[in-house]
């Protein structure tokens, strides 16, 4: 019978990332043990302090020993610092490596994956695990693990020093450790796991529809909605809200208990020494063992507070864990093909595509072919599939059946790298980096020099941007008071593209966000971006596609016409009736 293979704990996990840096994790745990032990040390020197001086009185001329314990107390003191200081600096490098090659791991991984599993993934989720998540680790292996070794042994280290002196105080000291353990344990239990899971869950949905709210900033600025309008990231807010004003109730109660019994140690010993000499008979050695379990039992309500908030910090990379491997679980793209595309055309034999979790499929069986330099328009309602098809075409997703052909071959047989050189995609609402204009536009080719960038730029109509910046071409977007509009950061966009000069050029809603100015401009950067390409348009204003070869109309993921404007005109179908209800929009206006 095979056993079932055990699943790495954390710790080994993080250890696997941390390379020859492990050691120093081990290390660092020594260290912050001998620290430990050593702490103690200056409790018992200001205890034979104390001691001498009650023993000596009321003439203290005959204390002898006070001021070599005090030295001894300050050396061990600072020699507790000094190593724990040494534990930190081995854990914080050793956490720095962790953290860095999982980022790296989580961004390598990333970058294989098809950009609209990253997209349905969500960019602000994606943003918080490789952050969020990864920082998470690091703080527990440069902060908390040092800080539980020091929480573990300073309690055992006391455990037998409390019982050296004095069994009875000692038994009596740990009675509120058992009843705080007790009450930790309601805290930090399994419901704390899950209740830490569902805390992340509902900040992390925060954060990615935050980023998608600012997102859509345009939009709300165009139809005038309000906050209200986006449902998703105000209910995401409220079951933030609402998950954290919950949590911290149901954990009122057992805070309150865990801190007031880690805090009552000194009660128990009074009343324990209150009992003892109950008969009027006060002995020195009575006294002398109250003042030292006084002393030194206040180490232990430190002791618990880090062994507590390392425990959280433990549930939190577990958490993580699970995040990433949220990420590494999407199976990435295969780049195995090694087939190069020798003309520009695009071919869909059969073709349909399901969203995960979708009901039906969004595109379904479509078949067409778009020669080589001919430029084509996809149209039709919101939600009919014209966008899923443009993101098939650049392999931004598999096709569920069928095949999608580049040039006459499967793009599973085409190299990512010779695709993305390949097929050139200008979004409707384009993202600019917080980096210079040049830096933005050789995205597309690192190696362009800066007259090849000034070129695109003209070509794309970007010169009266570039004239009004204060540095050129070298002007860093988001800076100073540097922004672009919308139809600018489209030209930018589309200056990029022209510089990649891929022979097929994708253009999703590429005008959607652009007043009529730049509307005007940003066509004529169309027309310089689309000599001798072959050119896939999707767009809602017919306008922009009456001079397309070819206009193919799709409804609910299948295509339901096809022709030129003239001949899609003249029949009574969909588009003639898109196109009517155009016109009548564009002719329409308020009454007198």
């Amino acid at each position: 019978m095979n056993k079932k293979s055990k699943k790495p704990s954390d710790f080994s996990r993080l250890m696997g990332y941390a390379g020859k840096r492990k050691t120093l994790t081990y290390l660092s745990m020594l260290l912050a043990a001998a620290s430990a032990i050593l702490s103690l040390a200056p409790f018992i020197f200001i205890f034979k302090i104390v001691k001498e001086m009650i023993e000596v009185q009321p003439d203290f001329s005959k204390a002898e020993h006070i001021v070599h314990n005090g030295w001894l107390a300050v050396i061990f003191a600072l020699a507790s610092m000094v190593i724990y200081v040494g534990a930190l600096m081995c854990s914080h490098l050793a956490a720095f490596r962790v953290a860095s090659n999982i980022r790296f791991d989580l961004l390598s991984h990333i970058t294989k994956l098809p950009i609209g599993a990253v997209d349905a993934f969500g960019s602000g989720r994606i943003r918080k695990i490789i952050n969020d998540s990864s920082a998470a680790t690091e703080n527990y292996l440069a902060h908390m693990l040092p800080d539980t070794i020091n929480g573990f042994v300073v309690p055992i280290a006391m455990i037998v020093m409390l019982f050296v002196y004095d069994w009875r105080f000692g038994l009596i000291s740990l009675l509120p450790v058992i009843l705080s353990f007790m009450t930790m344990g309601k805290m930090l239990g399994p419901q704390m796991a899950e209740d830490m899971k569902s805390y992340q869950n509902a900040l992390e949905d925060m954060n990615n529809e935050a980023v998608e709210y600012v997102r859509g900033i345009p939009v709300v600025k165009t139809f005038g909605q309000t906050v209200h309008s986006f449902s998703r990231f105000k209910t995401s807010i409220t079951n933030y809200y609402n998950f954290c004003i919950s949590y911290t109730k149901s954990m009122r109660s057992p805070m309150v208990m865990f801190t007031m019994f880690i805090n009552s140690t000194f009660g128990f010993i009074a009343a324990l020494a209150l009992i003892l000499t109950r008969s009027g008979n006060i002995r020195q050695d009575v006294i002398l063992n109250f003042v030292f379990y006084v002393i030194i039992t206040p180490v232990i309500t430190t002791s618990f507070q880090k062994i507590m908030f390392s425990s959280e910090t433990q549930m939190k990379v577990a958490d993580a864990f699970e995040r990433f491997d949220m990420v590494f679980h999407i199976a990435p793209i295969d780049i195995s093909g090694g087939e190069k595309p020798e003309i520009n055309s695009v071919e869909l034999k059969n073709v349909s595509y399901r969203y995960e979790g979708a009901q039906e499929d969004a595109v379904s069986g479509i078949s067409l072919k778009v020669e080589p330099n001919q430029k084509v328009a996809f149209v039709g309602p919101s939600g009919g599939g014209k966008t899923t098809i443009a993101a098939l075409i650049s392999r931004f997703f598999d096709v569920t059946d069928g095949e999608m052909m580049v040039g006459g071959i499967n793009v599973k047989n085409i190299d990512k790298d010779v695709l993305m050189d390949t097929v050139s995609y200008v979004f409707q609402n384009n993202k600019l980096l917080k980096a210079s204009i040049a830096d933005n536009v050789r995205l597309a080719r690192p190696d362009a020099n800066d007259n090849e960038v000034k070129a695109a730029l003209s070509a794309a109509r970007c010169d009266d941007i570039i004239e009004k910046l204060p540095k050129g071409i070298d002007t860093v977007i988001g800076t100073k008071g540097v922004y672009l509009s919308g139809g600018e950061m489209q030209r930018i966009a589309i200056a990029r593209a022209i510089l990649k000069n891929a022979p097929i050029i994708v253009l999703d809603e590429a005008t959607a966000f652009a007043d009529p100015e730049n509307e005007t401009l940003v066509q004529k950067a169309f027309e310089e971006l689309s000599k001798n390409k072959t050119v896939i348009m999707i767009a809602h204003r017919l306008t922009t596609v009456v001079h397309a070869d070819k206009i193919f109309v799709v409804d609910k993921g299948k295509i339901v016409e096809e022709g030129t404007h003239e001949e899609l005109v003249k029949k009574d179908g969909l588009y003639s009736k898109m196109w009517s209800d155009y016109r009548k929009s564009v002719n329409w206006k308020v009454g007198a």
